[in-house]
């Protein structure tokens, strides 16, 4: 009998229901606020985290350039870092993005839900332009 492949969405749920229950709240909200910003916001599991990406039409690019990908969780025993690997091109509203790395990564860091609720507006802000930068 050939193996069901599950769908992005079934493999991000899988993920979060074997995460530690203090965590899944934060991380549920996390994950419908992402996917509440835009419909072109997709998630899926890389690098071993929940992750989102844009799933609209875009200019040909290097898969290297990471240009697709919005926000990988990075969950950490005691704050959920959130990876941005193009954050560096984002110049408004980044009072929570956090890190210089020089290969273009910025970081938002949440220490739980409550954390989450109280950035969550700027979040917002950071990934609508974000997706205002996308060369399509």
């Amino acid at each position: 009998m050939a193996k069901i492949k599950l769908t992005d969405t079934e493999l991000v749920t899988k993920h979060i229901e074997k995460l530690p229950k203090e965590i899944k709240p934060a991380i549920e909200y996390l994950r419908q606020l992402m996917l509440s910003i835009d419909k072109d916001i997709a998630e899926q599991i890389k690098w071993n985290a929940p992750a989102f990406h844009y799933i609209g039409k875009m200019k040909p690019f290097d898969p290297k350039e990471y240009k697709q990908d919005i926000l990988v969780m990075n969950l950490r025993k005691d704050k959920i870092m959130c990876v941005l690997p193009t954050g560096a091109t984002l110049t408004k509203n980044t009072k929570i993005l956090e890190s210089d790395y020089t290969d273009g990564r910025r970081l938002i860091t949440f220490k739980d839900l409550a954390d989450i609720k109280a950035k969550e507006n700027d979040l917002k802000k950071v990934i609508k332009e974000w997706l205002s930068l996308v060369e399509k």
